[in-house]
């Protein structure tokens, strides 16, 4: 199977620097693609000389993480399957065989990811994605080996390759065809919870998600957006009720409109608390923009559910209230 690995940046000289070493030394059997989307911090010049086995896809403008994939890999033609890594990511060795093997025995397999650690501490999983992530009824994301902020210790008890509902963007292993198929990532997210809706989309067209932990990297995570930005506030949350209103089920969709408001507006509130009355305006702007997306949103689930082969595996229950019940894990 012809893989590319392809690494999108946007002025992360610093993490290329770093981290893309690791990645040629553990991925021989791969092409290397950084596609680059209008740096202007040196990067460009610093992977022509420094990294010159690696092959650039150079994009004019910043266009994000969803439509910057979306560009680049459409220029990439012969490749099976793509390899989506963050910038600050350091692959283990050995880790694309079994991702690839996965494909390679499972016809209905389109997105397999692999076990995310902790780059910072390498016996912990990494929130972005852990062990393969899930949503619960009202749409809120969490992962095995992550529940709300509690992120768990790697001890081998999620070393089973399962069906996952979602596989984290920051290594996401995705059929090429299947990629086209579905038109990628949803380009008005810009970046965050993209992969979530790509995934969801991934099951209603009859296909599977899998988590393979005998594929290992680590995630250094926050290296675009910090976890206090209030754009990615913002971002999280507009594009998680957008992506709801895409796919979801109408019994749920329904569900999520009669209660996320109230929900949303409580986590407004505690950042008031917090004294981050940005991060509490960055709440109620995505609201905003998910309102003023209505109509477009409506063509779009019309398009994505008029042939839905099977539902995706959604937690049926609400994950805060596991959580608060002292159930930690999943």
């Amino acid at each position: 199977m012809k893989v590319a690995v392809v690494i999108l940046n946007w002025n992360g000289l610093p993490m290329l620097q770093h981290y893309l070493p690791s990645v040629v030394t553990a991925t021989p059997e791969a092409d290397i693609v950084v596609a680059d989307n209008g740096s202007t911090d040196g990067s460009v010049a610093w992977l022509q000389e420094a990294m010159p086995q690696v092959r650039l896809v150079l994009l004019d403008k910043n266009y994000g993480f969803a439509e910057g994939y979306n560009r680049a890999l459409a220029q990439l033609e012969g490749y099976e399957a793509f390899v989506l890594l963050n910038s600050d990511v350091e692959p283990a060795e050995g880790w694309l065989a079994p991702l690839v093997e996965q494909l390679e025995h499972n016809d209905d397999v389109a997105v397999v990811v692999p076990k995310i650690l902790d780059d910072k501490e390498r016996t912990k999983f990494e929130y972005a994605g852990a062990a393969g992530g899930f949503i619960d009824l009202l749409g809120y994301p969490f992962c095995r080996g992550r529940i709300l902020n509690r992120v768990e210790e790697d001890c081998g008890q999620y070393d089973n390759a399962c069906d996952v509902m979602w596989g984290s963007g920051a290594a996401f292993c995705c059929r090429a065809e299947v990629f086209e198929e579905l038109g990628g990532f949803a380009a008005e997210f810009f970046a965050h919870q993209e992969e979530i809706d790509f995934s969801w989309r991934v099951w209603l067209s009859g296909r599977r998600v899998v988590v393979e932990p005998r594929s290992k990297v680590y995630h250094l995570g926050g290296a675009t957006l910090s976890s206090d930005s209030p754009f990615k506030t913002m971002l999280n949350h507009r594009n998680n009720l957008a992506m709801l209103y895409r796919c979801a089920p109408t019994a749920q969709r329904l569900l999520v409109a009669v209660v996320r408001p109230a929900l949303d507006a409580v986590a407004a509130l505690d950042y008031l608390v917090q004294g981050k009355p940005k991060s509490a305006r960055a709440v109620w702007q995505a609201w905003r923009d998910f309102l003023r997306w209505h109509g477009r949103l409506s063509a779009e689930r019309k398009a994505i559910r008029a042939n839905v082969k099977r539902e995706a595996p959604i937690y049926h229950g609400s994950i805060v209230l596991r959580y608060i019940l002292g159930r930690k894990s999943f």
